[in-house]
């Protein structure tokens, strides 16, 4: 047997042992404000994208009845704390903060925080590039948090409550850039509204507020539900199924350790 069939049986007992005491049903919290490419409404009013790709892939592998449920991003953390949601998995990055309220899954992608700005714009991802501009965040994320630590006492930091909403100004000329995900912003300047835009480059690290990837939030003591996840995470890296789903999607990998 090889190493890799090795693995996968491993991780099927693995699974077997994790689905244990977790319940029937796993309401699994995503941002109702569409973030293309990892999530989105198609015509029909269903949610697609490779975040949903990889939910449903994580949870086939687990054995878990999950059911996409979208919440309101600035609510999704005291929804899932107030139980109305099991689990988050809508690009949230594990960070120290975060770690104070809730629990985190193993990471299942990461990717840089870029500064995007109009194609005629001189700016670079620094605080003295970026000093006396008007810069556009989406509210309650780990960029509204690094956008204040490291650009807030040079330049103006504008909230918005959707990335959308930050990109629209941005087209409309009414922000001078705006920091995001890395594989979201590629996303967007390749479209028609995007085209007035370019990234200008990836921020400067910093793990304590940017955190170490993108992980499944839980409830405290839910270890159960962690472990049927984490396993699921580890079969779908496995076997292939990760790298598949996002090929259709990225020309790179989004995960690395």
């Amino acid at each position: 047997m090889t190493f890799k069939k090795l693995m996968i049986a491993g991780l099927t007992t693995t699974l077997l042992s994790a689905g244990a005491g977790v319940a029937e049903e796993v309401k699994i919290g995503i941002a109702a404000e569409p973030y293309p490419p990892f999530s989105s409404l198609d015509a029909s009013g269903e949610w697609g994208g490779w975040e949903i790709e990889v939910i449903n892939a994580v949870c086939a592998a687990a054995k878990l009845d999950c059911v996409i449920t979208p919440v309101a991003w600035d609510g999704i953390i005291p929804s899932l704390t107030g139980q109305q949601i099991d689990a988050i998995m809508a690009s949230m990055s594990i960070t120290e903060e975060r770690l104070k309220t809730i629990d985190f899954s193993d990471a299942y992608y990461n990717t840089p925080a870029v500064i995007v700005a109009d194609k005629s714009m001189d700016i670079e991802a620094t605080p003295e590039s970026l000093a006396g501009k008007i810069i556009g965040i989406q509210a309650s994320t780990t960029h509204q948090a690094y956008a204040n630590a490291h650009f807030g006492d040079a330049a103006e930091i504008r909230v918005y409550q959707t990335q959308d909403e930050a990109n629209q100004d941005l087209f409309a000329g009414r922000i001078d850039a705006t920091q995001a995900d890395s594989i979201a912003m590629a996303d967007f300047v390749g479209t028609d509204a995007g085209a007035c835009c370019e990234i200008k480059g990836a921020v400067a690290s910093d793990e304590s507020i940017l955190g170490r990837g993108v992980g499944a939030g839980i409830r405290k003591g839910d270890d159960a539900l962690r472990d049927s996840l984490n396993a699921g995470i580890a079969a779908i890296l496995a076997d292939g199924t990760h790298e598949e789903i996002t090929s259709r999607y990225f020309n790179a990998s989004i995960y690395s350790e």
